[in-house]
C-alpha cells in the first residue's frame, strides 16, 4: 500500500480500484522485538527502533541501502523496553507461534502508549534483517541463528 493522502481519492486519475482502507494514523517511535521460541517458552531478544531516512517507513526506507537505519538498542525507557519484550512472548505464545517471530509496535513517548501492529512469523533473514541483527546483539551469529532455526523446525511439539 502506498502512502497517499484523502483528497488523491477523489482524483479521477485514481488507479488502485473502488475500494479503499483508511486506518488511523499511529504516531511515535517505529519499534521491534525478535522473539525465539524455546521449550522453556519464548525469548525476547531486544527492541530495535527503526528510523527511516524519509518521512514513511515504507518498501525503500525497508530494503534499499540507507533507506532506514536501526538503533539496537532502542533510545527508549527501561521499563518500556521490558514491556515491550514481555508483550512480544505473550503474542508469540498466545498466537501458538513456534521457532522466530518479530512484533511490530508503535510507541509514543508522549502518551506513553504502546500498541502491537503485527506479529510476523517469517521474519526476514536478509544482511539488512532486524531478526538477525537482534540475535547477533545477544552474541547469535547469522550461521548460530540458522543453526537454531533448523534444529527447531525439526523438533516435534
Amino acid at each position: 500500500g502506498a502512502n497517499r493522502p484523502p483528497e488523491q481519492l477523489l482524483d479521477p486519475d485514481w488507479t488502485y480500484g473502488d475500494h479503499v482502507l483508511v486506518e488511523e494514523f499511529i504516531g511515535g517511535k517505529e519499534l521491534t522485538v525478535a522473539v525465539l521460541g524455546e521449550n522453556t517458552g519464548p525469548r525476547a531478544l531486544g527492541v530495535t527502533e527503526i528510523i527511516p531516512a524519509g518521512e514513511w517507513y515504507d518498501f525503500n526506507a525497508k530494503y534499499a541501502a540507507g533507506g532506514s537505519a536501526h538503533q539496537l538498542p532502542a533510545d527508549i525507557p527501561a521499563d518500556v523496553a521490558q514491556k515491550l519484550m514481555r508483550y512480544a512472548e505473550q503474542a508469540h505464545e498466545a498466537l501458538g507461534c513456534r521457532g522466530l517471530t518479530r512484533s511490530d509496535f508503535k510507541y509514543d513517548p508522549a502518551r506513553n502508549r504502546i500498541i502491537l501492529i503485527e506479529v510476523n512469523n517469517q521474519p526476514g533473514m536478509t544482511p539488512t534483517s532486524l531478526a538477525p541483527e537482534q540475535a547477533a546483539h545477544v552474541g547469535m551469529s547469522y550461521d548460530q541463528l540458522v543453526a537454531w532455526m533448523l534444529e527447531d523446525a525439526s523438533c516435534p511439539r
